[in-house]
Formats: C-alpha cells, sequence, structure tokens
C-alpha cells in the first residue's frame, strides 16, 4: 500500500509532463517553406504572416536556384516549396526518382505579349517583328502565346515544345526573332511585340496594364504556381490550413497592393 500511495503521485507527475510536452510540440512546430529569392519568398513571408495568427508557426528559407528546394523537399529538410508550376515539379520527380506533389495553387505568373506601339493583337502590323525568348522552354511557351492570340498556327500537339519550324501558318508574315529572355525587356522599342515571361517583366518595371496586350489564360500550367509536398504529407491538416492561406483576402490584397498585376493570386 505505502508502494502504491508513492507511485501514484510519480505517475501522474510523469503523465502530466508528457501531455504538456505533447501541447507544446504540436503547439511550436516549425514548419520550413522553401522559395526562392524575390516575390516567391515575398508571398511565403506573408503567408508566414497569416499562419502566426492561427497558432502555425512558418520558417521561410529562400533559395538563389530553381532545383535546390525541390531537393531539399525530397530530402525532407524543408517541410513545403512554393516556387514553381506543376510541369516543373513533375519533370524534377522523373529525373530524381521523387514524389513531390501540389497541394494547393499559389499565384499566377502569367507570360505576356507587350508592346510600345500598338494596343491590341488586332493592331500588329504585317511584317511586324515579334520577339520570342531563345530558351527551349521559354521560346515554346512564346510561339504557343502567339498561337492562343490568333496570330500563328503550330503543328499539332507540339505544345511548349514548339519552335519557329513547328509554325505552319502565319497570316501576318510575322517575322519572328529569338532573343536572350533577359533582353526582351529592351527589344520593346526595337520590335513591334515581344513575348515576356513574367519574372523579366517585373525585374524591368514594364506596366502589364499599359503594356500588355494578351497574357496566357489564368489555367495555364506554366503559369500556376503550386504548393508542393512530399506525396506521404498531402493530407496533412496544418499544410492544408496553409495551401488555404493563400486564397485569404489578406493574401489577395498582399499581392494586389505589392506587385500591381505583374502576380496574381491563383484561383
Amino acid at each position: 500500500m505505502n508502494l502504491k500511495k508513492w507511485l501514484a503521485p510519480v505517475l501522474v507527475g510523469i503523465l502530466a509532463i508528457g501531455i504538456a510536452g505533447c501541447g507544446t510540440d504540436s503547439g511550436s512546430k516549425e514548419i520550413r517553406i522553401g522559395a526562392t529569392a524575390g516575390p516567391h519568398a515575398e508571398v511565403v513571408d506573408a503567408v508566414a504572416k497569416e499562419a502566426a495568427k492561427q497558432g502555425i508557426n512558418v520558417k521561410v528559407v529562400e533559395f538563389s536556384d530553381y532545383v535546390t528546394p525541390d531537393k531539399a523537399l525530397a530530402e525532407g529538410d524543408l517541410d513545403l516549396n512554393s516556387y514553381q508550376h506543376v510541369p516543373f515539379m513533375e519533370n524534377f520527380n522523373k529525373n530524381n526518382n521523387a514524389n513531390l506533389v501540389s497541394i494547393g495553387k499559389t499565384i499566377l505568373m502569367r507570360m505576356g505579349l507587350y508592346s510600345n506601339t500598338v494596343k491590341s493583337v488586332d493592331e500588329i502590323p504585317d511584317g511586324a517583328v515579334v520577339a520570342i525568348p531563345n530558351d527551349p522552354t521559354n521560346g515554346g511557351r512564346g510561339l504557343a502565346l502567339l498561337a492562343k492570340a490568333g496570330l500563328i498556327t503550330l503543328k499539332e500537339g507540339v505544345g511548349f515544345k514548339a519552335t519557329p519550324a513547328d509554325v505552319v501558318s502565319n497570316p501576318k508574315n510575322l517575322q519572328i526573332r529569338e532573343l536572350e529572355a533577359a533582353q526582351l525587356p529592351r527589344s520593346l522599342d526595337d520590335v513591334t511585340v515581344a513575348a515576356i515571361p513574367m519574372n523579366y517583366v517585373m525585374s524591368a518595371g514594364i506596366d502589364v496594364a499599359k503594356q500588355g496586350i494578351f497574357l496566357e489564360p489564368k489555367n495555364e500550367p506554366l503559369a500556376v504556381m503550386v504548393l508542393a509536398a512530399r506525396e506521404k504529407d498531402k493530407d496533412n491538416p496544418t499544410y492544408k490550413k496553409i495551401a488555404e492561406i493563400y486564397h485569404s483576402p489578406a493574401i489577395k490584397q498582399f499581392i494586389a497592393d505589392k506587385f500591381k498585376g505583374t502576380i496574381e493570386p491563383a484561383e
């Protein structure tokens, strides 16, 4: 009996400590989200501040390249990352035997057609010089954009792998000029139209409302950025809450105020 009397309070004390410890761990677990420096990291930082209001502790980890964030996520050094579109993520999975998945859309970064001389696609004259990026991914994307604008027709099925050789119809006899993507904003004084990725639009200070004449649709796979997780964590309730925060009024307002139309909330 005496032993039981002595053990009882000890066991109660251990149980209390265990419960308190569990509560502390679950309430303060740091969620590490990777993002490339710049707009992606800025949006994640805003999400982290909103998450804190819900008791979710988010740490933003910035990267300077586009490969390391996926490697860090796959290896468990990150819990989530936010900087890429699904085709990029799927390519990483294929080349690295990884299982990263999207758990939600975050922001839109749409490629667009920009001009200093015309205000609409219809105003583009016959024989106009149109610049597109010279790298394979963005070049094909630029040609696909010209096709969506009704300016050219591409071989069926080429999609974003298109090259100028895949143009089968060019009714306005456009002169398609391939330039380094970073040089496209500067080319606007020398060409009629340029297909420019949004990151270069932002860095060059191009006014989307004034100089943009045609943008990719909002459901374009290469324009929609996602929040990525390991496949085994896709149903994590805390991660899902973070994904929802991207669509909150506060984040939509932050994006509108900060980026003024260059970046948009994903729907």
